[in-house]
C-alpha cells in the first residue's frame, strides 16, 4: 500500500480580471500570538477565533502575480529567509507553475516590512532574486525605513527587523527603483494609499474592462477579529490610530462598491467581498473557480 501523502497540492490560485491574470500565491503562514493585538480585550479576541472556530493565530503570507500583454507584475516578495521556516517558500510556489523570477518586470510593495519585501534578495550573498524587476513603493517607503533618526528610536527588534532589513533588501535595487504618491503605477494598476500600518502602506486598485480588483495590503492581519472589530490595531502598526481610520475608510470602499478584495493576510487564496454587519464588517469568500 502507497503511503499516504504529508505534502498539500501546490498553494497556487489563479483568477481574472479582464484580460489580467492574478495568480495568487502562498509565501506560507505564520504563527503569532493574540498578545500583538491593540483595543481589544485578550478574551474577546480569543472568543472571535473561537466563533471562527480558529484554535490559533495562523496568519497566511500572500503575494500576487498579474499578467497581461506579456508583462509580469509581483506584488510583494514574501518573507525571504527572515521569519522562519513556515514562511518563505514564494520562490518555490513561483516555480511550480513555471514563474521565473527573471520573467517579473515589475515589483510592487504595499510597504516594507518583512514578509513583504524580504523575498527581494537572498539572505546570504545579498543578491537580486528578481535580476530584470524595477522595484515600485510608495516615496515614504524608503524616506522612512532609510532615516538614521527614526531607526535610533525603534526597539532593538525594529532596528533589526525592520529598519536594517528594508535597507538590506533595497540595496541591490537601488539603480532601479521608481517611487510614487498616488495613481497609475502600472498599467491597470493604481495605487491608492493607506497610511497608518506604515508611513508607506498602499493598496492597488486592478482594472481591466468592466472588472476590478482591490489587493489591500495589511488592512488586516487577523481577519477573524480586524474585520468584525476594524478599530482593532497591531503592535507594528507605526500610526495605530492612522491604521484604524484606513482600515475603515477602505473597508466602507469596499462594502458600498461591492469591490472583490484580497489582501496579504486574508487565508489563502483570500479573494472575497466584505458587507457591513453590526458596528464591523463580514467577509465572505469567493467561490473556488474549477477554471478560468
Amino acid at each position: 500500500m502507497p503511503a499516504a501523502p504529508s505534502a498539500q497540492i501546490p498553494p497556487v490560485y489563479h483568477h481574472l480580471v479582464g484580460d489580467i491574470q492574478v495568480t495568487a500565491l502562498s509565501d506560507g503562514t505564520l504563527e503569532r500570538s493574540l498578545e500583538l493585538l491593540r483595543s481589544i480585550q485578550a478574551d474577546e479576541a480569543q472568543k472571535l477565533l473561537a466563533d471562527a472556530f480558529r484554535p490559533g493565530v495562523v496568519i497566511s503570507v500572500n503575494a500576487f502575480v498579474l499578467r497581461s500583454n506579456g508583462r509580469s507584475i509581483l506584488i510583494e516578495t514574501g518573507s525571504g529567509k527572515y521569519l522562519g521556516e513556515s514562511a518563505g517558500h514564494l520562490l518555490a510556489n513561483m516555480s511550480k507553475v513555471g514563474i521565473s523570477p527573471a520573467s517579473i518586470d515589475t515589483i510592487l510593495l504595499t510597504h516594507m516590512h518583512p514578509d513583504h519585501s524580504a523575498g527581494l534578495t537572498d539572505l546570504t550573498t545579498g543578491k537580486a532574486h528578481f535580476p530584470n524587476a524595477e522595484l515600485v513603493v510608495h516615496e515614504n517607503e524608503p524616506r522612512h525605513w532609510n532615516d538614521d533618526a527614526a531607526m535610533a528610536r525603534g526597539t532593538e527588534r525594529q532596528k533589526l527587523l525592520f529598519f536594517q532589513q528594508a535597507r538590506d533588501q533595497m540595496a541591490p535595487y537601488r539603480d532601479r527603483m521608481r517611487t510614487f504618491r498616488q495613481g497609475e503605477v502600472a498599467p491597470g494598476v493604481t495605487a491608492i494609499p493607506c497610511h497608518g500600518h506604515t508611513p508607506g502602506h498602499s493598496a492597488y486598485l486592478v482594472s481591466s474592462g468592466e472588472q476590478q480588483l482591490l489587493v489591500w495590503g495589511d488592512m488586516v492581519h487577523i481577519p477573524e477579529v480586524q474585520i468584525p472589530r476594524p478599530e482593532v490595531t497591531i503592535d507594528f502598526d507605526s500610526d495605530p490610530q492612522a491604521a484604524a481610520a484606513s482600515r475603515r475608510r477602505i473597508f466602507d470602499m469596499v462594502a458600498s462598491d461591492r469591490l472583490l478584495v484580497t489582501g496579504m493576510h486574508l487565508h489563502f487564496p483570500g479573494f472575497g467581498h466584505l458587507t457591513r454587519e453590526g458596528g464591523g464588517y463580514r467577509f465572505h469568500p469567493q467561490a473556488w473557480q474549477q477554471t478560468l
